[in-house]
C-alpha cells in the first residue's frame, strides 16, 4: 500500500514485488517547497542496481518500487528560496535526493557517504515517505541535489553519467587513477566498464580491457580505443602482461577471483571495486604485503563532483552507448540486462511514452 498521498498528482512504472514486473502506477509527489525544484522527467537511464532492488536482492527493497536514478528533464517548477535554476533549465537527478548536511562527509561534498543520505529511490524520505525514482513523468528534490545540464550534453545519451559517470570518475580522481600516461586496466566493457573506458581515454591514459571472453576485443580496440585486451580465462595472457597496470578498475557485478588482477598491478597499483556481488570475494593478503598493493572500493560520488563530471564530459565529448527504448519495453529490456544482452545502457523516453 502507498503510505501517505502527496498534493502532486504523478505516474510511473513500478515493481510489485521481486519477480520484478514492472507496471504503470498512480502516484503524488509533494507540493514544490521553498528550496525545491520540480521537472518534467524526458529520459531515465536503466542502472544494474535498479534490477537488484526490484528483486530485493539486497534485502531491503520496500514495495511497491519506482525505480530511476539516472533522470533528465526541463525545470517546471521553483521554490520561493531556489537561487541555481529557473523553469525551462536542463537539470539532472543522480543517486541522491538527501542528506543531513551538517556531517563531516556533507561538509565536505560527500554526500554520498552520508549515513543519512537520503536516495532517489527506495529510502525513506523526510516525512517518512518512501521515494520514487525516475521510471516516472515528474520529478522534485532539493535544489543542493539538482544538477545543471550543459547545453552541449544530449539528455538521452548522457543520462546514464549521472551513475555510471559519477561511479567511474569519482574513482578514478579519489585514488589518482586519472594522471595522463598512467596504464588501467578495466574489467568488463559493460554499463560502468565502456564509461571507465572513456574517462580514461579523455584523461589520456593507456587502457586494457580485461573479460571473460574474446567476443569484445575488436569492439574495444576499434569502437572504444583501447590499447590492449586481456582474456582473463587464458593464464597465457595474464602471465604476459603480470605487473603491467599502475590500476584496475573493477566494474564486474558477479563472484569472481580477484587474486589474479591483482598479479597485474606493479608494485603500489590499486584495485578498485565498483560492482556488486552477490557474495563475498576471497581476498589473498600475501600479494597485497609483497607489492603494497592496495584492493578499495568507491560509491558514486557527491554533488559537487557530480557536476564537475558532467561538465569534464560536456567538455571532452564522453558519452556513454545506449539503446533508447519505450516504456512499454522496459520488462523486456529488463530481461535483456539480466543477460547481459545491451550495448551498453538502456535509456527510457519518459518523455514521449510514458502514458498518463
Amino acid at each position: 500500500m502507498l503510505e501517505k498521498q502527496h498534493p502532486v498528482k504523478a505516474i510511473g512504472w513500478a515493481a510489485w514485488d521481486p519477480s520484478a514486473v514492472l507496471s504503470p502506477l498512480k502516484f503524488s509527489r509533494r507540493a514544490t517547497r521553498e528550496r525545491d525544484v520540480q521537472f518534467k522527467v524526458l529520459y531515465c537511464g536503466i542502472c544494474h542496481s535498479d534490477l537488484h532492488l526490484m528483486k530485493n536482492e539486497l534485502g531491503f527493497t520496500t514495495y511497491p518500487i519506482i525505480p530511476g536514478h539516472e533522470i533528465v528533464g526541463v525545470v517546471t517548477q521553483v521554490g520561493s528560496k531556489v537561487k541555481k535554476f529557473k523553469v525551462g533549465d536542463k537539470v539532472g537527478v543522480g543517486c541522491m535526493v538527501g542528506s543531513c548536511g551538517e556531517c563531516d562527509q556533507c561538509v565536505d561534498d560527500l554526500e554520498n557517504y552520508c549515513t543519512k543520505a537520503i536516495f532517489t529511490y527506495n529510502s525513506v524520505d523526510t516525512d517518512g515517505t518512501i521515494t520514487y525514482g525516475g521510471y516516472s513523468n515528474i520529478m522534485v528534490a532539493d535544489e543542493h541535489f539538482i544538477i545543471r545540464w550543459p547545453e552541449s550534453m544530449p539528455l538521452d545519451k548522457g543520462a546514464p553519467l549521472l551513475c555510471a559517470g559519477i561511479t567511474t570518475y569519482s574513482a578514478m580522481k579519489y585514488y589518482y587513477l586519472n594522471e595522463p600516461g598512467l596504464h588501467l586496466g578495466v574489467v568488463g566493457l559493460g554499463g560502468l566498464g565502456h564509461v571507465a573506458v572513456r574517462f580514461a581515454k579523455a584523461f589520456d591514459m593507456k587502457v586494457t580491457v580485461i573479460s571473460t571472453s574474446i567476443n569484445k576485443k575488436a569492439e574495444a580496440i576499434q569502437h572504444f580505443g583501447v590499447d590492449s585486451f586481456i582474456v582473463s580465462r587464458e593464464p597465457k595472457e595474464m602471465q604476459a602482461a603480470a605487473g603491467t597496470l599502475d590500476g584496475i578498475i573493477d566494474t564486474v557485478a558477479a563472484v569472481h577471483p580477484i587474486e589474479p588482477l591483482i598479479s597485474l598491478l606493479k608494485p603500489h597499483g590499486k584495485l578498485v571495486m565498483l560492482g556488486v556481488p552477490d557474495k563475498p570475494l576471497e581476498l589473498p593478503v600475501f600479494p597485497l604485503l609483497a607489492g603494497r598493493k592496495m584492493v578499495a572500493g568507491s560509491l558514486i560520488g557527491g554533488v559537487k563532483e557530480t557536476q564537475e563530471m558532467i561538465d569534464f564530459a560536456a567538455e571532452h565529448n564522453v558519452l556513454p552507448d545506449v539503446e533508447v527504448i519505450s516504456m512499454d519495453y522496459v520488462n523486456k529490456a529488463m530481461e535483456r540486462l539480466a543477460k547481459g544482452d545491451v550495448k551498453y545502457r538502456f535509456v527510457i523516453d519518459i518523455g514521449k511514452t510514458l502514458k498518463a
